[in-house]
C-alpha cells in the first residue's frame, strides 16, 4: 500500500513537471511570435469595432475603424471620417488580442499619399490638425496637390468650390507634422 501511494505521488509530481513545461514553452513561442507581429495587423483584426486613438499632439479620437493601412487608419466618427497616420499616434484602447495579416501585396502598399490623393481628387473639404512641438494647429481648406511628403491644402471659405478667387492662402504641409485629417462624409459641414 505505501509503495502504491509513493508511486503515485511520484506519478503526479511529474505529470505536473511536464505540465509547467508545456505551459512554459507555449508562453516562449507566443512571445517569439509577437516580436514579429506588426501593429496594423492588430488594428486589421479590429476593423467594424469601436476604437480609442490617442495622438501624441494630445487629442483623442474615437470611432469604428473602418481600415488600415499600410501607413495610416481611418475612424468613422458619424458625421465624418479620420485618417491618422501611425505615426501620429501614442497609444491604442480598444483593440483585442487577434491578428489579421494583409494577404494582397495591392493594399499593403497602399499608404498615406494614395489616401490623401484620393481626397484631392474628390476636392473634399477637411480640416487637417498638426502636431508638433510648437502645439496643436487646425487648418480647413481642399487638398490642392499631393508630393511624396507633403501635400499641399488651399485654404477655402467653408461650402465655397474650390477657386482661385476663393483660396485665403496655400500651405505645404510635410506628412511628418499631420496628426490628422478629419473629413466630411456626404452632406456634412467639416468641423474641427
Amino acid at each position: 500500500m505505501r509503495w502504491d501511494a509513493l508511486f503515485n505521488d511520484m506519478e503526479s509530481q511529474l505529470a505536473e513537471i511536464d505540465r509547467l513545461a508545456l505551459e512554459t514553452e507555449v508562453n516562449e513561442r507566443a512571445r517569439a511570435e509577437m516580436v514579429g507581429l506588426p501593429l496594423e495587423d492588430r488594428l486589421r483584426a479590429t476593423i467594424g469595432c469601436r476604437i480609442g486613438v490617442h495622438l501624441l499632439c494630445g487629442d483623442s479620437v474615437q470611432g469604428e475603424l473602418v481600415h488600415a493601412g499600410a501607413d495610416a487608419l481611418v475612424l468613422d466618427e458619424g458625421q465624418h471620417q479620420v485618417l491618422i497616420p501611425y505615426w501620429a499616434a501614442a497609444r491604442y484602447t480598444g483593440l483585442g488580442r487577434h491578428v489579421r495579416a494583409e494577404k494582397s501585396r495591392v493594399r499593403r502598399s497602399l499608404g498615406l499619399a494614395h489616401s490623401l490623393r484620393g481626397l484631392a481628387r474628390d476636392r473634399a473639404e477637411l480640416v487637417v490638425t498638426i502636431g508638433g512641438g510648437a502645439g496643436t494647429t487646425r487648418l480647413a481648406g481642399v487638398i490642392d496637390r499631393v508630393g511624396s511628403d507633403h501635400l499641399d491644402l488651399a485654404a477655402v471659405i467653408p461650402g465655397e468650390a474650390r477657386r482661385n478667387s476663393s483660396v485665403g492662402q496655400v500651405s505645404a504641409i510635410p506628412f511628418a507634422v499631420v496628426a490628422m485629417v478629419r473629413s466630411n462624409k456626404s452632406g456634412a459641414t467639416a468641423a474641427g
